[in-house]
């Protein structure tokens, strides 16, 4: 059994970093678009969410916070993020196919595939699988954070976001990285970052499965860490 490892959100200003997993079927069509889909636009790729989702035998998304971020810095959130996909799978793959030159799994049962979205359907499926989640949750958050542009930017670089930067700061969501503060000081932003962030844990308490992406915001606006997941067989969910 093999699965294939995707992450998105690693280079964003605010938000969570998310991480796909897939185990796809070995005798069953691929679904149209997937192979040849080497860099979907987002219609595309929302129109391949629901034919992946189905035709995965097994598939999660697991994230960590921009608190997490801060907290625990953006590789150890990200090997979190992929623990607890991982952990939400339901199965224990034999082998694990990882997009990029970086063993950010560290099962030891690993193969890092650079542009491995274009080579390897496990991994453009927990890609797709991992991008449409994290963008549902950007687009979700929009609401509650107005002006920043999240539910077309989702959090990344953008002529509206870096406008908003300047005009009103970070909000509660932004990260407070490193990299982020070297970029609002290139806009000539003033002033330290402010960030709604909870107490580091080894153990946090309130990673429960969500079905509806809004539940990622709790009632002071901060996005709580979830996964996302599905392991019963394809055609039913």
């Amino acid at each position: 059994m093999v699965a294939g490892v995707d992450e998105v959100g690693w280079g964003a200003w605010a938000g969570p970093v998310s991480v796909g997993v897939a185990v796809v079927p070995g005798n069953q069509q691929i679904p149209n678009g997937l192979r040849d889909s080497k860099d979907p636009s987002d219609r595309q790729r929302e129109a391949l969410f629901d034919l992946v989702t189905e035709w995965c035998s097994h598939w999660s998304v697991g994230h960590a916070t921009h608190a997490e971020i801060d907290d625990w810095g953006l590789k150890e959130a990200r090997r979190r993020a992929t623990r607890r996909a991982l952990d939400a799978l339901g199965v224990d793959p034999d082998h694990i196919l990882v997009d990029g030159a970086t063993d950010f799994v560290g099962t030891g049962n690993t193969t890092c595939l650079v542009k491995g979205d274009a080579t390897s359907v496990s991994i453009s499926a927990a890609s797709i699988l991992a991008k449409v989640v994290r963008d549902g949750i950007m687009r979700d958050l929009s609401p509650h954070f107005p002006g920043y542009g999240f539910k077309s930017n989702k959090g990344e670089n953008s002529p509206q976001h870096k406008e908003a930067l300047l005009g009103q700061g970070p909000s509660g969501i932004h990260r407070g990285s490193v990299k982020l503060k070297v970029k609002l000081k290139d806009l000539l932003v003033i002033g330290s970052l402010r960030h709604v962030r909870p107490e580091p844990t080894e153990a946090p308490s309130d990673y429960a499965d969500y079905s509806q992406l809004s539940e990622w915001v709790d009632p002071d606006g901060v996005t709580r860490p979830s996964t996302v997941t599905r392991s019963s067989p394809p055609g039913k969910r």
